[in-house]
């Protein structure tokens, strides 16, 4: 220990090693989207519900009504949103490699971005046709 540190109370030496608080807005924007996903999740289940029985052509028209299509999209949206934050997290926390885990997060990005779109590419093509 160098005379420098001897002389610095405990709490000044720890002062820059501790929690970075980088991890409050992601941890906020989880809870955010976790909140949005409990009634988007209700209402995508009904609508599901509503869609067993009826034939491709009503099926077609109730996705196509604007209520069902916007709550649809903005559940997928925020489920692909969260699903990739927590991945997020997990890779951060667990991929101790640096380069293997820009891969993973950018891999992250990429397969959430992809599930996300296509969900909802997949929904307005329904909604609009």
């Amino acid at each position: 220990m160098t005379q420098q540190a001897k002389l610095q109370t405990p709490r000044a030496r720890v002062s820059h090693l501790g929690s970075a608080k980088s991890g409050t807005l992601q941890a906020w924007r989880m809870r955010l989207t976790a909140f949005a996903l409990l009634p988007l999740t209700l209402a995508f289940v009904i609508i599901l519900l509503s869609l067993a029985g009826r034939d491709f052509e009503s099926a077609r028209a109730l996705i196509g009504s604007p209520c069902p299509a916007i709550l649809m999209i903005l559940f997928v949206v925020a489920g692909a949103w969260h699903m990739m934050m927590g991945m997020q997290a997990i890779i951060e926390d667990y991929v101790h490699h640096e380069h293997a885990k820009q891969l993973a997060l950018m891999g992250n990005f990429c397969f959430s971005a992809v599930v996300g779109l296509a969900a909802v590419y997949a929904v307005l093509r329904i909604s609009f046709t």
